[in-house]
């Protein structure tokens, strides 16, 4: 195989070349020969990573013998594959229509100005990313929100409050 190109990361923390070789280079020997294993391998990349960097792309594609569309395609389709390194903290705010029917938008607003981060961003210390979730299986108990996999449910503003106190102390 030809050397792995490695992502180029000036605007964010400095990126750890041996650890992106190393998970591509398992990724790919896991799932090469697998009938579909380009979901599987894209998993283990960003399980790996915590993300799916651009430059991987077309090893990927290589390897599986798929065009770089197809495979960029997939990583672009899919809300829970990231092509930029997600916080420390991943925060998700349910946008379903239980949820907003429940106050889901005054719930968003309350978590936006409480974490200085929008919907798609990562806050420029790289602590929190917030994203929006559609349907966390919270109905009953919106409006609902889920914190680095664990949901929260009926959240108010003091729920809010708490939650970012929560996270700015594991800063």
């Amino acid at each position: 195989m030809d050397p792995i190109p490695r992502p180029a990361r000036a605007d964010d923390a400095p990126f750890d070349a041996g650890a992106f070789d190393a998970a591509l280079t398992s990724a790919i020997a896991n799932h090469r020969d697998r009938p579909g294993g380009l979901m599987p391998l894209l998993h283990d990349l960003q399980h790996a990573l915590g993300w799916i960097p651009s430059q991987a792309i077309e090893p990927i594609a290589a390897a599986l013998n798929l065009s770089r569309a197809e495979v960029h395609g997939v990583v672009t389709y899919y809300p829970d594959f990231h092509t930029t390194p997600l916080g420390r903290h991943r925060v998700q705010v349910c946008r379903a229509e239980s949820c907003l029917a429940r106050g889901g938008d005054a719930l968003l607003e309350q978590v936006r100005d409480a974490l200085a981060c929008d919907l798609h961003e990562t806050r420029a210390d790289g602590h929190v990313t917030l994203e929006p979730v559609y349907c966390l299986g919270l109905c009953a108990g919106s409006p609902a929100l889920m914190v680095d996999g664990r949901p929260y449910a009926r959240v108010d503003a003091p729920g809010v409050a708490a939650i970012a106190t929560l996270l700015e102390e594991q800063a």
